[in-house]
């Protein structure tokens, strides 16, 4: 495996997935402790440099703006994605989290169980509507045209516009504990799938509301919402690399590479590539390893950009990178 860098940023802090979001032409990452920046993808330039506030607790590009919910100040940022102005904010109750866009509506809200979710417009910021008591609710996930909601053994689909209910799931077992991290994976407009436990992966119908057994691994699962990448499901295992099914037929392989991984798949043409803390790994379509490259820097998270381009973060730093397979001769 090749690897060309194509720019590197420093971050001045620790790099994790949920730090930073990829556009067709711009990479937004949060960096300094206050800072969020715009970079240009394909040559990591500059594009602007705001401050909003500590760590965030949740990023989200819609429709041309980047949405910032920081642990403080307790205030929901709509920026202009191409400027980096300030468009709107809304003050929030404090240890609001989770911020889903839906259409032209932002939910937030509901993180822990600590406030009530609360709907506003993409546009202005305007309030629409908020829940008369405190919600608790996993991450939720814009799907078809509502938002899916979760806690316990139970998920629901709401009407973003004024929070109607307009379907709800009995669950096997209770979601996962993600806490800021998705639970939920959509795979078409009629089926959804939710980590549930500590070992299973359940599909969620529309309109019928029926539930059915996906996965059941015989091991632990990370506690974290399945990657669709490549037309295969993926979920990662605490000590053990990854499980890829095929939502299809159901066909099941592991990815173990002896180590743990960490989040994130790419897909190479046919083939597929994920990471350790140290290194990365060329897998056939198969799941099978064809290669493993080391690497200088300790990986956090890596992320797919396409045409075999990937983000990937360090301890300090955000890298793009370009992959290519060895030909023959070299």
């Amino acid at each position: 495996m090749i690897r060309e860098t194509l720019w590197e940023r420093e971050l001045h802090q620790r790099g994790s997935a949920s730090s930073f979001l990829a556009t067709d032409d711009r990479i937004v990452v949060h960096e300094r402790h206050t800072r969020l920046v715009c970079l240009g993808r394909e040559d990591g330039a500059l594009c602007w440099d705001t401050p909003t506030g500590t760590w965030p607790r949740d990023l989200v590009i819609a429709d041309g703006r980047c949405l910032v919910l920081p642990q403080w100040p307790n205030q929901l940022l709509c920026l202009d994605l191409r400027t980096g102005a300030l468009l709107w904010s809304v003050e929030l109750p404090r240890f609001s989290g989770h911020v889903v866009v839906a259409a032209d509506t932002v939910l937030v809200g509901g993180w822990r169980g600590y406030t009530p979710l609360a709907a506003f417009d993409l546009r202005d910021g305007r309030p629409l509507w908020r829940s008369p008591l405190r919600a608790h609710t996993s991450l939720p996930l814009s799907w078809g045209d509502g938002v899916l909601l979760g806690h316990g053994s139970e998920a629901w689909l709401i009407d973003p516009r004024d929070g109607s209910e307009t379907a709800r799931w009995q669950l096997p077992e209770p979601l996962t504990d993600s806490e800021l991290r998705p639970v939920f994976t959509a795979i078409g407009p009629d089926h959804c799938l939710a980590r549930c436990g500590s070992r299973s992966l359940v599909r969620l119908r529309l309109p019928s509301g029926a539930v059915d057994e996906f996965i059941r691994h015989d091991v632990d699962l990370s506690a974290e919402a399945a990657e669709l990448v490549g037309g295969l499901v993926w979920l990662r295992q605490p000590r053990a690399g990854y499980l890829a099914a095929d939502p299809n037929s159901r066909s099941i392989w592991r990815v173990d590479v002896g180590q743990p991984l960490v989040s994130g798949v790419i897909q190479a043409g046919e083939e597929f590539v994920v990471a350790s803390e140290g290194a990365f790994f060329r897998l056939r379509s198969d799941g099978q390893t064809m290669e493993r490259s080391p690497h200088a820097h300790r990986i956090s998270a890596l992320r797919d950009l396409g045409g075999g381009e990937m983000i990937v973060t360090t301890r300090g730093t955000l890298k793009a990178l370009a992959l290519r397979s060895h030909q023959p001769g070299e």
